[in-house]
């Protein structure tokens, strides 16, 4: 089993506002990549927990949720590994555009 892909995002929002946010976020930025569809997105607490499919490959993770930042944790199969950095930046962008304060 491969290590998993992190990335943590600050944000100031708050939890609950980051949480809000989130809640629409993934299937959302899933129909902007074509390749990526949502297989399962279920929130205990603060954590999503969440299936996606890219290429015919599935990867399963989570998202916790907390006051200060965000966290998401993915296992990416083998086959999908070569675009882990792609997959983190495109993750970090992403997730900092939903959680950046609007004025």
């Amino acid at each position: 089993m491969s290590a998993p892909l992190v990335v943590s995002i600050p944000h100031s929002l708050g939890r609950e506002e980051a949480m809000r946010r989130l809640k629409t976020g993934l299937s959302r930025a899933a129909a902007s990549v074509p390749v990526l569809s949502v297989d399962e997105e279920r929130w205990e607490d603060n954590r999503m927990i969440f299936r996606v499919r890219a290429m015919g490959q599935a990867a399963a993770g989570h998202v916790d949720v907390a006051d200060d930042h965000v966290r998401v944790e993915v296992v990416l199969p083998w086959l999908l590994q070569r675009f882990a950095e792609a997959a983190q930046a495109m993750i970090r962008s992403r997730g900092d555009r939903l959680l950046t304060k609007k004025s």
